[in-house]
This record gives C-alpha cells, structure tokens and sequence, in this order.
C-alpha cells in the first residue's frame, strides 16, 4: 500500500450498528474475556474495515461474515454484513459451544440479512 492508500483507508472509519438491541444485550451479556476480545476486534474494524481475516474475521458466504472472539470462558460469535457508507450491520450473536456453527445460528442471521437486504438494495 502507498501512503495515500494508506491515509484514505485510514480516514474512512466503519460504523459499526446492532440489528437490535436484543443483539447489542447478547454481546453485552456475554463473559468478560470473551466481551473484551470483541471490543478489540471491533476497534480495528472500525479503523480498518471488516475484512480483517482469520482468525478474527471470516466470510460465511453471500454477504454474511463474523467475528470470533474468543477467551479463557469459550468463544463468541457475531455475524455481520456490511451495506453502503462503510456500515456495519451486527446481525446475530450467541455463545458457541460446538465446534461447528450451528445451523439454527446461521439461519438466524441469514434471515436478517435477507431482511437488511431489502430494506438497503
């Protein structure tokens, strides 16, 4: 990257936005460990953008990533999307306790993207 590059990727901060405040609750709720790890990554997206790779960010395909927080109480996930103006949407989060995601979890967000989708085309 150049320093040009580099300064207007600095100066075009993420805005990161909760689906719901019951998504804001579940974060909020989550161990302290976990919750701290979350705030990190979350600073650095703001600064860098979303796409910051694993193993603190990855793709879920079709416009649906998340965000792995992990810490010494387990791991939590948050699935986002991203819409236009460099906006983030938290669409879903929960306490993993397998070692895949559940399914129940993805389509959870899956609809709620379906549903930001259509109210930002």
């Amino acid at each position: 990257m150049t320093y040009l590059t580099n300064m207007l990727t600095l100066s075009m901060e993420w805005q990161i936005t909760y689906y719901s405040e019951n998504v804001r609750k579940i974060i909020d709720s989550w161990p302290v460990g976990i919750r701290a790890f979350y705030a990190r990554l979350t600073e650095r997206i703001k600064l860098y953008g979303p796409n910051l790779g694993m193993p603190f960010t990855r793709s879920m395909g079709h416009g649906l990533f998340e965000i792995r927080a992990k810490g010494n109480e387990g791991i939590g996930r948050a699935f986002f999307c991203t819409v236009v103006g460099n906006k983030i949407i938290l669409l879903h989060a929960f306490i993993k306790k397998t070692k895949k995601t559940p399914q129940k979890e993805l389509k959870i967000a899956r609809q709620r993207l379906k549903e930001v989708r259509h109210e930002n085309p």
